[in-house]
């Protein structure tokens, strides 16, 4: 199948399941999520999957067992390809429309060590500055979670110390509801960011290796 982007219909689909998020909502509309948001997600990452790799499409149910909210559905699907611990690239479609990113989403114990340790040292630091001053001055929002605290073992004064705060570090960038999105375009506007954002996937799939 060819990809020729998200129809109305799968941003329709979430719209109304934002509003009833309930399991006969989704058997009364599964066929809208097959047709109109896996089927073009899959051949969207299918496309891209020679040059970035295989994807994972994420299935769209919720894991409830131990989540206050008990909704049984995500209210968006998305698909990353992973290249490294937690880091690689993502897409995904809800009903604010189209949005894609890279970078690394999780990151604890020995992880966030490595990945201090390599924004602490003065070449790979100063490089991960300059890819990220890049992707914000190309349009991309630099996100993740931080610190409110400096982290334990490092001076208050480090040069670097927004940086160290990072705990996930992620470009974005959210095409929202561009006419685009609804056509065969989208692919290659995907390809060309996730292209953008390859110096900061490798550049953390590298500092968390182990």
């Amino acid at each position: 199948m060819d990809f020729t982007g998200f129809p109305v219909a799968a941003l329709d689909f979430y719209d109304d399941l934002e509003v009833d998020n309930s399991k006969s909502f989704w058997d009364a509309h599964k066929e809208v999520y097959l047709e109109s948001v896996k089927a073009p997600m899959i051949a969207l990452t299918d496309a891209l999957a020679q040059e970035f790799g295989a994807a994972k499409v994420f299935r769209p149910h919720r894991d409830v067992r131990f989540a206050k909210d008990k909704r049984p559905y995500k209210t968006h699907q998305g698909a990353f390809v992973g290249v490294g611990p937690a880091s690689g690239w993502y897409v995904e479609v809800a009903a604010p429309g189209v949005r894609v990113g890279g970078g690394i989403y999780e990151a604890s114990g020995p992880r966030l060590a490595r990945l201090r340790e390599a924004m602490a040292d003065d070449t790979s630091g100063k490089r991960l500055q300059r890819i990220l001053r890049d992707l914000e001055r190309g349009g991309f929002e630099v996100a993740g979670e931080r610190l409110k605290t400096v982290p334990r073992g490092y001076d208050k004064d480090h040069p670097r110390l927004e940086l160290l705060k990072m705990k996930t570090v992620l470009g974005m960038r959210s095409y929202g509801f561009e006419p685009f999105i609804h056509t065969a375009e989208l692919l290659d506007r995907v390809r060309e960011d996730w292209r953008r954002l390859r110096p900061l996937v490798t550049w953390l799939g590298d500092a968390v290796a182990e």
